[in-house]
């Protein structure tokens, strides 16, 4: 089979935090009916992540963040890939965000049967491998939340 054309990407993730934002995504959607972050920032020793969201979350819902994304790690779920079409993509996964001179294959990156969503980014082969997800602050200022977080003792 021959590899799939896809748009170059110009950005060096870790692996194990650029995972962890996709269960971070996933979890906001869960637990707040948002969409997936509006802004994002990953890096290795620390990371934040915004949210649209209508009103501010009280002190135990941003633990309820935390331990969320903590069980899911646990769960030691794969993460996999396929590429699929855009059009194949669409109404299966948003592509609003897409940039108009996408490649006409996607790569759609799953993490178990929690999360889905296009990437072109670096992911850990199982989430056993992303470590403790720890909040280290968060604020809300018009509506939007935005979580700092980092990882312990990650195993990659």
């Amino acid at each position: 089979m021959e590899s799939p054309i896809l748009n170059e990407h110009n950005k060096q993730e870790y692996p194990p935090m650029h995972t962890a934002e996709h269960i971070v995504n996933r979890t906001m959607i869960n637990l707040f009916g948002c969409g997936r972050s509006v802004s994002a920032h990953i890096e290795k020793k620390k990371s934040k992540m915004d949210f649209a969201l209508p009103k501010e979350p009280s002190a135990e819902m941003i633990q309820k963040i935390e331990d969320t994304v903590n069980e899911v790690i646990s769960r030691n779920m794969d993460v996999s890939h396929e590429f699929i079409t855009i059009e194949e993509a669409e109404g299966r996964i948003p592509t609003d965000r897409l940039p108009e001179n996408a490649s006409d294959t996607v790569r759609i990156v799953k993490v178990g049967d929690y999360d889905e969503c296009l990437c072109i980014g670096l992911h850990v082969k199982n989430t056993s491998e992303i470590g403790t997800f720890k909040i280290s602050s968060s604020d809300y200022k018009d509506g939007i939340l935005r979580i700092r977080f980092k990882l312990l003792n990650t195993n990659c």
